[in-house]
């Protein structure tokens, strides 16, 4: 490889000021995420695992489906809105050897959550890892703009989604399977302009550690990846243009993450690399701090 690193992760001066509607599709963004892992190397860590990944269909989730592909694994992708970005996520796992299952539903509905890992378990016959990734968001600076039914549909997507996910795939899970729940480093450290984002991700946190120690006796191991800031769907679609221009530069690399950059934490964290991992928040944050 002999492309620079402000080549293959674009630094915030390559990032202009844009403005998408919500849920934004990935292929609208200037630039595009990295999400192909062209630069990951794989080694066969989850052959003939099955996952299921909430979000499946863009930004974190899309590359986690990748990677997962790509170190053996099929994947069903859960996704709301957005049939073209799942489509191309499925093509994509398809080039690197995987079966894609799509499955558009919505994860605060428990019986659609239900449906959805029937579907994965009818298609692929079994279930180890999960990946809960799904998210909403939407930024208000000022308070007063916070209203209680986008209060209640951050805390229902965020929270309640990823409990709905772990009860219906729970009865499928068994020894040495894996949850693996995304966090985020605002659920630690806090955000003014989203308060009701970070108190879901907080909740995530605690969420985690609370199944981990519940779920040990079973051997069923529970972590989180708690990313920084990086350049996804939901970042144009829900901060203002000021915001997304040059985005981001509050950590010590200077520069938001791309999505393949995530993805390696989720395949460490399903294969056996973790084994002695439960209840872990493990960051990547390109040294973003909480404290």
């Amino acid at each position: 490889m002999t492309s620079t690193q402000s080549e293959r992760h674009p630094t915030p001066d390559e990032i202009p000021g844009q403005k998408l509607p919500y849920p934004a599709s990935q292929e609208d963004m200037t630039p595009a995420p990295d999400s192909d892992l062209s630069n990951y190397k794989a080694a066969g860590k989850l052959t003939g695992k099955v996952a299921i990944i909430t979000g499946g269909d863009s930004g974190i989730g899309r590359a986690v489906a990748i990677a997962y592909a790509m170190e053996g694994a099929n994947v069903a992708i859960l996704y709301n809105v957005n049939d073209k970005d799942a489509d191309k996520t499925k093509s994509m796992v398809e080039e690197r050897g995987g079966q894609c299952l799509p499955i558009k539903m919505d994860v605060r509905k428990p019986e659609e959550c239900e449906a959805a890992v029937t579907k994965t378990i009818d298609k692929f016959g079994q279930l180890n890892i999960l990946v809960n990734n799904a998210a909403f968001q939407m930024v208000q600076k000022d308070l007063a703009d916070l209203t209680i039914k986008q209060f209640r549909e951050t805390i229902e997507t965020n929270v309640f989604g990823y409990f709905h996910m772990f009860k219906a795939a729970l009865p499928h899970l068994k020894e040495g399977d894996v949850i693996i729940n995304t966090g985020s480093i605002v659920g630690k450290m806090g955000k003014g302009m989203l308060v009701d984002y970070a108190t879901s991700k907080g909740a995530i946190h605690a969420l985690t550690k609370s199944l981990a120690q519940n779920l040990a006796d079973q051997k069923i191991r529970v972590n989180a990846v708690v990313p920084g800031p990086v350049w996804t769907p939901n970042i144009p679609a829900t901060m203002p243009i000021e915001k997304v221009d040059q985005y981001d530069t509050d950590n010590a690399m200077g520069r938001a993450g791309q999505p393949e950059e995530l993805a390696p934490a989720y395949v460490f964290l399903a294969a056996e690399d973790s084994s002695f991992m439960t209840g872990a928040l493990v960051d990547v944050t390109g040294g973003q701090l909480s404290s």
